[in-house]
């Protein structure tokens, strides 16, 4: 019998979308279709005085231009806040600017016209009239006594606090051999995903029913936000997700413009488009990753890790994102610190502080690569003060792999991971005593270079402790349909999503391996609210594990009535039968005894010939939640080598080594897929991407001119091997592989480049590591050997 789960499959889908044949919202023309374009605030912050449209009313094709006093009245306000983030504050937000203005591209007027060029047109003739007042715009300064509010709804600029201790750190700290300590700053950064952010709302007033086609991982998040903020019944709300090129977490939230969309076709009675350009989307798209960190390692005489203690800033914005709010990426930062490591004890103060900035959220592996960079840098640290080679020092403190189940410092549960064999095969992978010759024997020619490693540990298919245990509706269960057709073939309905992944190809695996076809007999459905059941769909790797845990069993639940239906037809006992090769064989002798096309004849057209009592139908549901751990965890650890010039800053990264456990593997060739995708995605903010703003707020780097992306031909070879330690919380075994490669990808590249730059005494600790900001370190390096 060929089982399908573990074996390389390409994505059906990529063939279609090689083809040209994707369909994206912004493809979609629908009879009678508005288009929308919104007019933005110029200033970061300031008090709305005027909006003038009387000239944008009369230029040609504009149907309606719509102001906060029309548009916000048709949706209940939302509030970025989760009810276990103790303490939590945001003020209401509403779909236009009110009163004042609190970032620099903040909507503060809605132009529908009948072409996007027409709207354009329009806007450009909207007369803005704001009495600005000084930004906030920098984290620290923000949270000092008697600085401005960034947001007059809230009470001062600290959003949210948190602080993780246990008893024993500060005796722990004062019995240390050893304490490094650094500080390291990681520049915001954006999605920039192929396909921009694209809704098309279409509420019809006959039925009163509401269809939003939405480029979004998650349909019934939306489903519900809509019904909700718009009192609308939820039956009479339909998100049909289509083809999303590319989402990394970004998607997931609610902005402005797609509630405005919404609402503009609830008053017009007309389907209403928008679709973000380039230069809005790093006006309005989240950012992530802007934190200020401020860290301790304690060590023992022998290099064991005692204790952490991390100070975390993280300016978010002037509103908390929702409904899943911009503290979790600080929350989660705190709470990895250390993850890889047997540390006793631990002390992590985070500070989320409001700015007039974009708000900042959950992006790919959220607060992952933060928190990695940060216990590794120091880990490297205490490498060189203890004169540990950074293989050995991380063998004295990895925690061991026959320790399981273990608690962190920090709280998280670790049913069972793989650190140490993860080290030993990146040792044999790396060879690094191969490197250091090399590096010696090039540094005597002037050339630099230098490689550097992370552990990591990645969060991944979380239950509702994520986010139910804090009111927000958003689901920790996916459900599936399965159906047998009268012609044998399988068909899948499930609640997790596809934005390019390849989520329906390994689905289409799992529910292969339990009906006994091959995967193109089984077609997969997602992405829509009325012909797929409930479910959190696609975030935080849930796909694979809990979307296939979902799949597994709602095939076996129909392989059961199949084989049931079979033992009636053939007289035989159900259980001295199986199916495979798209038939049901005898168990005893493997001889084909009838086909699925023919069970499916009989019971579509025939249920008349089957005895009585028998049941027929060949669909069946099944839901599937998390009940084990709160999360399911995986592991890994990465190398990077790369070379500097010191005379230009410039740095090419030459090689990368990832080994991953993401529990049992269902498609190899996708995982390797994900993997690569990931590195780059931590690669580029190590040292390309930065969301720049000056003092005034004005972000000044907003176009992809000025905002660098990794090229192909800036990244390097990527090694991957696997080690598969399954989750026994499922029967499936799989954990989740979409973060990893992120995860600790700019902390291993950092290690790195501090390796290559250890001759003249340099260090950096702040990302993106630009030339000039290598340069500026080697400067600094240089003075200071030379100073008295």
């Amino acid at each position: 019998m060929t089982l399908h789960i573990g074996q390389s499959q390409r994505r059906e889908n990529a063939r279609r979308h090689l083809a040209g044949r994707g369909r994206f919202v912004s493809d979609l023309a629908l009879p009678r279709m508005l288009h929308a374009v919104f007019v933005r605030s110029p200033m970061a912050k300031g008090r709305l005085v005027e909006i003038d449209t009387s000239e944008a009313e009369q230029s040609p094709g504009v149907v309606r231009i719509l102001t906060a006093a029309e548009l916000n009245a048709r949706c209940k306000p939302w509030v970025g806040t989760l009810d276990h983030f103790a303490g939590m504050q945001s003020p209401p937000m509403s779909i236009l600017a009110e009163e004042e203005v609190l970032w620099t591209g903040q909507p503060v007027a809605m132009i529908i016209a009948k072409s996007r060029a027409e709207a354009e047109d329009a806007a450009d003739l909207v007369m803005v009239d704001i009495e600005d007042s000084e930004p906030v715009t920098d984290g620290a300064a923000a949270l000092q006594d008697g600085a401005p509010l960034a947001n007059s709804g809230a009470r001062d600029n600290l959003c949210y606090e948190a602080l993780l201790e246990t008893p024993a750190v500060n005796e722990a700290f004062a019995d240390a051999a050893h304490v490094v300590e650094a500080s390291f700053t990681f520049g915001r950064h954006t999605a920039v995903t192929l396909e921009p952010r694209a809704v098309i709302a279409d509420f019809d007033p006959s039925s009163g029913a509401l269809t939003v086609h939405h480029g979004t991982q998650t349909p019934y998040q939306f489903q519900d936000v809509y019904a909700r903020h718009f009192g609308l019944p939820e039956g009479k709300v339909r998100v049909i997700a289509p083809d999303v090129g590319g989402s990394f977490g970004m998607k997931l939230h609610v902005y402005n413009e797609e509630m405005g969309a919404v609402a503009a076709s609830m008053i017009l009675e007309r389907p209403v488009r928008y679709v973000a350009d380039r230069l809005e989307s790093f006006l309005s798209d989240i950012h992530a990753r802007d934190h200020i960190v401020k860290g301790r390692m304690a060590l023992d005489a022998e290099g064991k890790i005692l204790a952490m203690d991390v100070d975390d800033l993280a300016p978010v914005g002037a509103v908390s994102a929702y409904p899943r709010t911009s503290a979790a990426e600080g929350n989660q930062v705190i709470r990895l610190m250390g993850a890889p490591y047997n540390m006793p004890d631990y002390r992590g103060r985070l500070q989320v502080a409001f700015q007039n900035k974009v708000q900042t959220s959950q992006y790919r592996a959220v607060g992952h690569p933060i928190a990695c960079a940060v216990t590794e840098a120091l880990v490297e640290r205490a490498a060189e003060v203890t004169g540990l080679d950074p293989f050995e020092i991380r063998a004295r403190n990895l925690i061991a792999d026959d320790a399981y189940p273990h608690v962190s410092a920090t709280g998280y549960q670790f049913e069972k991971l793989s650190h140490q064999a993860s080290l030993a095969k990146l040792r044999e992978m790396m060879d690094p005593d191969a490197l250091r010759a090399d590096q010696a024997r090039l540094r005597e020619q002037g050339i630099y270079r230098g490689f550097g490693i992370a552990s990591f540990v990645e969060i991944t298919n979380p239950g509702a402790a994520f986010y139910g245990v804090g009111g927000a509706r958003i689901s920790a269960q996916d459900g599936a349909v399965v159906r047998m057709t009268p012609s044998g073939d399988i068909h899948c309905a499930i609640s997790v999503t596809e934005q390019g992944q390849g989520t329906e190809t390994i689905i289409a695996q799992v529910v292969a391996d339990q009906l006994g076809v091959s995967p193109e007999r089984v077609s997969v459905t997602t992405g829509d609210t009325a012909t797929t059941p409930s479910g959190g769909a696609t975030w935080a790797c849930r796909g694979a594990g809990i979307g296939g845990e979902t799949a597994l069993r709602a095939g076996r639940k129909l392989r059961e009535r199949i084989l049931t239906l079979a033992g009636a037809l053939l007289q035989a006992d159900p259980a001295t039968l199986r199916l495979e090769d798209g038939a049901v064989v005898d168990v005893a002798t493997g001889e084909a005894r009838i086909t699925l096309e023919e069970i499916g004849r009989v019971a579509t057209y025939r249920p008349d010939t089957l005895p009585d009592g028998v049941d027929h139908s060949l669909t069946v549901a099944h839901h599937f939640a998390p009940s084990g751990y709160p999360f399911d965890f995986t592991n890994g650890i990465q190398g990077s080598l790369v070379e500097v010039d010191v005379e230009t800053g410039i740095v090419r990264i030459l090689k990368h080594w990832v080994v991953e456990d993401c529990g049992r593997i269902i498609n190899p060739l996708l995982v390797d897929e994900q993997i690569r995708g990931g590195v780059v995605q931590g690669l580029g903010p190590a040292f390309f991407e930065e969301c720049q703003y000056d003092a005034d707020g004005q972000l000044t780097n907003g176009s992809l001119a000025d905002y660098l992306v990794p090229m192909a031909c800036e990244m390097p070879d990527i090694e991957i091997a696997h080690i598969e330690t399954p989750t026994e919380d499922t029967i499936l075994g799989a954990k989740g592989v979409g973060e990893a490669g992120t995860a600790a990808a700019g902390a291993a590249a950092m290690n790195a480049v501090n390796d290559a730059l250890r001759p003249f005494g340099a260090r950096l600790t702040q990302t993106p590591m630009t030339p000039l900001r290598i340069l500026d370190a080697l400067d600094a390096a240089r003075k200071q050997r030379t100073d008295p």
